[in-house]
């Protein structure tokens, strides 16, 4: 599958930015791309060794429903996941609320 276009790149990121609101650590949400997947990396405000990666998320052409997966730190990989919801896809914000919740703890409401 072909990267996608500039306005669903976007959209994305924007809809995780507003989202990661939820999560003081996060100061910003970084979306890249590969091959149909979108890889989402949180910078967090107190951590100098990087990026913190969060998930990948399948582009499945319908803006709610996208595939999941968890990068697993003790195997560095990403591995395909359910969400709470036991179903291994969602929207994106399901995804990071997962992803986050796992690295960060319960977001302060």
């Amino acid at each position: 599958m072909a990267s996608p276009n500039a306005a669903k790149t976007a959209a994305l990121h924007q809809r995780l930015t507003a989202h990661a609101r939820r999560w003081p650590q996060i100061t910003e949400i970084k979306v890249r791309w590969r091959a149909g997947y979108a890889y989402i990396d949180a910078v967090l405000a107190d951590d100098d060794d990087g990026d913190l990666q969060l998930c990948r998320l399948k582009d499945t052409g319908h803006p709610e429903l996208w595939g999941f997966a968890l990068f697993t730190y003790s195997n560095e990989r990403y591995e395909d996941n359910i969400l709470p919801t036991s179903l291994p896809f969602g929207s994106p914000e399901a995804a990071l609320d997962c992803a986050a919740g796992l690295y960060l703890g319960d977001p302060k409401t």
